[in-house]
């Protein structure tokens, strides 16, 4: 029986199921939206299921079984995108799609950089990135939703493989006008005395907070917050510090405010940044391209003032 959908019309469709509005979805793939709501229109008659109700003012909401065809259809599509992974490596060409998560806590300061060097490099691969955090990345990597993960090497699960890339020491964040900013660092001890400002994500506030825990201390968390730009924004005014490993590339908050950037002494170890993708005997050449790319990056760009690891692999 011949094919009567195509895998755009399935694009589409995946596209509006996981924005929840033709609108955006439309923004999303480029396409006007009566084009998209036609698409829509062909599957639904095409399989004789409705796969959207309308929720007045809320946009579209998948039905039960409009939820099954969606899982489905991403699966075409992810499986139809391996094609082009086959075709670049029997060409011996670096091409096609490549989808990259990265973690939020640097993703603003590492992905675009990277990303554009990258594809001035190699234009014929369309990149598609994702900034999750470390439990998302993780189940997107095991759901093959992404072909790799810029992250740090926190929970790292079985059936994984981390490519590491540069050592980052952990750090206390503090106002430009606290009492201990102008300490050459500082331990765990002088920072349980303060109010403290935790970036609280999955993995990463266990990390922070294990260096109090193995002390026997208990940090003042006085305001959390799960993104790293709005941490700095409360800790340039005044609500206390803040610990991180990945430093900005200046020493302002996002609102304008002076910031001080303050090693702590050995209390916390310090986090690998690198690639973590599914272990395998192989990997297609835009992948391989892509790891290569980030360890040149690492060297040349001397990026956030740390070490790039050594790992024998070439460069």
């Amino acid at each position: 029986m011949p094919l009567r959908f195509t895998l755009r019309q399935l694009e589409y469709f995946v596209a509006v199921g996981e924005a929840g509005s033709i609108a955006r979805a439309a923004e999303q793939v480029n396409v006007s939206p009566p084009s998209i709501s036609a698409s829509i229109a062909q599957l639904e008659s095409e399989f004789g299921i409705q796969l959207f109700v309308r929720k007045h003012s809320h946009g579209l909401a998948l039905t039960g079984s409009g939820r099954v065809f969606l899982k489905e259809a991403s699966r075409i599509l992810i499986d139809a995108e391996k094609l082009y992974d086959i075709a670049g490596d029997m060409a011996e060409k670096v091409r096609g799609p490549l989808a990259i998560g990265c973690l939020l806590t640097f993703a603003q300061i590492v992905l675009p950089p990277l990303r554009i060097k990258f594809e001035t490099s190699y234009p014929e691969v369309r990149v598609r990135q994702f900034e999750r955090d470390q439990e998302q990345l993780l189940d997107m990597l095991h759901r093959g939703e992404i072909d790799l993960a810029l992250t740090y090497d926190l929970q790292l699960s079985q059936g994984m493989e981390f490519r590491p890339l540069m050592a980052l020491p952990a750090y206390a964040m503090l106002p430009a006008n606290h009492r201990l900013a102008n300490r050459p660092f500082l331990s765990a001890e002088e920072l349980a005395e303060e109010p403290m400002v935790l970036l609280d994500l999955p993995y990463s506030r266990d990390y922070f907070l294990a260096a109090f825990q193995k002390k026997g201390l208990r940090p003042k968390i006085t305001e959390r917050t799960a993104d790293i730009a709005v941490m700095r924004s409360m800790v340039a005014n005044g609500f206390g510090y803040g610990i991180a490993n990945m430093r900005p590339l200046n020493t302002m908050s996002p609102d304008g405010k002076p910031l001080v950037f303050v090693s702590i002494k050995d209390d916390i170890r310090p986090l690998t940044m690198g690639l973590l993708l599914p272990s395998s005997d192989y990997h297609t050449m835009t992948v391989e391209a892509f790891i290569s790319h980030c360890q040149r990056f690492v060297i040349e760009q001397g990026v956030f003032g740390a070490e790039p690891v050594k790992t024998g692999l070439p460069i």
